[in-house]
């Protein structure tokens, strides 16, 4: 599956949990890491679990495992997908190690065009 499909799918699963302050950062021009991070803020550790068991439901059903698992007893777990790397975070994880800031000079993607519309479902 390409990395943008797998993106579509994660965002539209931690959107549908009401993962807050999602964004999608191209990443592939910075580093060999992965071609993507997607980042989402959660408002408790319950739902930080929630919102990761969403991604791996939605993407399984679409045939895509994770690769690695980091962080499933933390206030931030880390999803690897590959080229994808999903980052799902408590609120203060997520202003401490502010990986918007450390990632700035990736491109920004507009989750807008690919988030699923309540009404629309």
């Amino acid at each position: 599956m390409e990395s943008f499909e797998i993106i579509t799918i994660a965002a539209n699963a931690l959107n549908e949990k009401k993962g807050r302050d999602i964004a999608a950062i191209k990443i592939s021009d910075l580093t060999v890491l992965a071609d993507y991070f997607l980042l989402c803020t959660a408002n408790s550790s319950t739902q930080v679990r929630a919102l990761c068991d969403e991604v791996e439901e939605k993407l399984e059903e679409a045939g895509v495992r994770p690769h690695h698992i980091e962080g499933k007893a933390t206030g931030w777990v880390a999803l690897d997908y590959g080229s994808v790397i999903i980052h799902v975070f408590g609120r203060n994880e997520r202003e401490f190690y502010d990986l918007d800031k450390m990632w700035s000079d990736g491109e920004l993607i507009d989750l807008d065009k690919i988030l699923v519309n309540e009404k629309e479902v």
